[in-house]
């Protein structure tokens, strides 16, 4: 089986089971994941931050990035455009507007940003060696690719997988935060 059939039923499979959980978990869990995020010391020390918009089951964002607004810190939200991510700086969620995907998104006048600190990225299942499985579109890795800033995952623990099959466009998290721990994958 080729690998990206092994990823496409793997992507299928882990989606279909984050999406039968409950919204109360999602809502708990989502809360412990952000404060296992605040005791990341590159995170509480960065001034720039890009998160996504969080979306049905994802680990929902909303909050972190009011903490983030509220902190006084460079909050920017990744915009897809042509075939690719930009993040755009926001002030407040009236910068946001339905964008691709139904992802609320930077309106088109928002600032791009050229430097993040760290990046939150969304997953659909990662290993503890710090390998993700998105959704497929390779936004994320294109992204990330060749940038210095520090990549953290968020994702339930019952999305952390032993093994998948990755490639070398794959680029690994520097850090996953689940709700019952915070995972630092070897380099």
């Amino acid at each position: 089986m080729s690998q990206t059939v092994e990823k496409a039923q793997l992507r299928k499979q882990l989606l279909d089971q984050r999406d039968g959980t409950s919204l109360d978990f999602i809502k708990i869990a989502s809360g412990k994941i952000r404060d296992n995020l605040r005791k990341i010391e590159y995170y509480r020390n960065a001034a720039s931050v890009g998160v996504y918009y969080s979306i049905g089951s994802e680990v929902h964002t909303q909050d972190i990035m009011q903490e983030i607004l509220n902190a006084g810190k460079e909050l920017s939200l990744p915009k897809v455009e042509k075939n690719d991510l930009v993040f755009k700086k926001i002030s407040s969620f009236s910068d946001l507007e339905m964008g691709n995907f139904s992802v609320m998104e930077p309106k088109d006048r928002c600032e791009t940003v050229k430097k993040i600190d760290v990046v939150l990225v969304p997953a659909i299942a990662l290993t503890a060696d710090g390998y993700r499985l998105g959704y497929g579109f390779g936004y994320y890795d294109r992204y990330l690719n060749g940038k210095r800033s520090k990549k953290i995952a968020l994702s339930y623990s019952k999305q952390v997988v032993k093994a998948m099959p990755h490639d070398g466009h794959d680029i690994k998290m520097d850090c996953i935060v689940t709700e019952d721990k915070i995972i630092y994958p070897k380099t």
